[in-house]
């Protein structure tokens, strides 16, 4: 593929885990991803911690939105090749049809963002849950895509998803 692949990630809210994710592909994986994200009932606004996170672990942030998914199921929107579930309730969710058949694949990730306790305790969440995210990211760039065909791909995303 001559451009780099088009990655969106969803969740319910896409207001903690999937932004996440999109700032820290941008960030990491620039050269072979144009990631995305979006949320099956959006809150809105990011959550100020995800963004505190970022800006912490010196993660861009700007252009963050919280935005429905619908905006990347119309034909003007980027092809995307990969669309990664990030929530369980975004899994289970009946999804647009995505034009192209990009690959899926699920990596749960708690909720950092419904953690009820201290300011401390909310922004450890966080934190774990960008470390796992860059985990998981990290074994996405060590794919190959361009080796593997669409099936064997699915599967390997697929199995980075229990990575913890």
């Amino acid at each position: 593929m001559d451009r780099p692949y088009n990655l969106l990630f969803l969740c319910t809210g896409n207001s903690a885990r999937s932004i996440l994710a999109e700032a820290l592909a941008n960030q990491v994986a620039k050269s072979r991803f144009r990631a995305y994200s979006a949320g099956s009932h959006p809150r809105g606004r990011v959550h100020p911690m995800a963004l505190q996170v970022l800006d912490e672990a010196g993660i861009a942030t700007d252009g963050l939105r919280s935005k429905p998914w619908d905006e990347f199921a119309t034909p003007d929107a980027p092809p995307m090749d990969l669309i990664i579930t990030v929530c369980d309730k975004a899994a289970g969710e009946a999804c647009p049809l995505w034009p192209g058949h990009p690959v899926t694949a699920h990596w749960g990730i708690e909720d950092p963002a419904s953690v009820a306790g201290s300011q401390e305790q909310v922004h450890k969440a966080f934190g774990k849950a960008l470390q796992l995210l860059q985990h998981r990211l990290s074994l996405l760039m060590a794919l190959q895509p361009e080796a593997l065909d669409r099936l064997a791909l699915e599967t390997r995303v697929r199995e980075i998803g229990t990575a913890s």
